[in-house]
């Protein structure tokens, strides 16, 4: 009689992962786990690279084109999209000394300060811009004049008088500060907020200064321009981080294989080998077989 098989006994999770050849296999699916998430490491750094470089050409691509008055690219109290971030416009009008504030904690390099904000009321928006020939007041556009380390020399700095000319790039309006701030100074760019101070409608962005004419001649006494913004998370390439998910993934999956594994083995689903039966030997109790041959043997 040839060798049979029956399904094992079902036992405790624990015992069946620790029997050897579950412990192999793990060994070998963690293996293939650590691979896989060294291969997600290595894609999600070739995101970060290749979404640096992608970045920082798609900003010197906008940093070369011709500037666009702001009234062109979009008007007031509108929806600010994430492409106009970085966009180069021009704007025409006066600055109100009065309605100058002080941006707290602002970063830059390694050196916290206060970045320079003033309201310039624009005289050249398109003829459709509220404030044109209802009476109300021209539209208000946030200026970031540039950054200073310490407060008063942010009040010892003349804000230009007349009317001047401004280029700068974009960038999107801030949400609501924490507030709490001494008068004066404020902790976030927020044009919904900055709406109740300066009369008016209001751009539902700012503009980051790069030139001005006339001249700022506070640019020479100390207040130092901000660099041009970016757009914020752009700088990971999506190519390279869906690649990193799908090891990631994998890796999981291979640890799961294992613990469905481990399982079955558990619940008895696994055959086990059973020795094989001696033709010799009697099959089931002598007394059923005597009787079973007695019985044949009858007339």
């Amino acid at each position: 009689m040839s060798a049979t098989t029956r399904h094992a006994e079902p036992t405790t999770f624990l015992r069946a992962a620790t029997r050897p050849r579950m412990l192999a296999l793990l060994a070998v699916l963690l293996l293939a786990a650590v691979v896989c998430a060294r291969l997600g490491m290595w894609q999600l750094d070739r995101a970060e690279i290749r979404g640096g470089a992608d970045e920082a050409q798609a900003q010197a691509e906008r940093e070369a084109r011709a500037p666009q008055d702001i009234g062109d690219v979009f008007a007031p109290q509108t929806s600010f999209t994430g492409e106009l971030v970085g966009q180069q416009v021009v704007a025409r009008g006066s600055y109100e000394p009065d309605g100058q504030l002080l941006v707290v904690e602002r970063a830059i390099g390694e050196e916290v300060g206060y970045l320079v904000l003033t309201p310039l009321r624009v005289t050249d928006t398109l003829p459709s811009t509220p404030g044109d020939d209802a009476g109300e007041a021209a539209p208000v556009l946030p200026v970031v004049r540039g950054w200073v380390a310490d407060p008063d020399d942010a009040a010892a700095l003349a804000v230009p008088t007349g009317e001047v000319t401004v280029t700068g790039y974009l960038q999107a309006s801030e949400g609501p500060g924490l507030g709490g701030q001494p008068a004066g100074r404020v902790d976030a760019i927020s044009s919904a907020e900055l709406l109740g101070s300066w009369a008016g409608p209001i751009w539902t962005g700012y503009v980051v200064l790069a030139d001005a004419e006339p001249a700022d001649a506070a640019h020479s006494a100390g207040l130092e321009l901000v660099p041009t913004p970016t757009r914020s998370g752009s700088g990971m390439n999506i190519q390279n981080l869906a690649y990193a998910a799908q090891w990631w993934i994998f890796g999981g999956f291979a640890l799961f294989v294992w613990i469905r594994l481990v399982r079955d083995e558990a619940a008895g689903d696994g055959p086990a080998p059973v020795e094989p039966v001696d033709p010799a030997e009697p099959v089931g109790e002598p007394g059923a077989v005597t009787q079973q041959t007695g019985a044949s043997a009858a007339p």
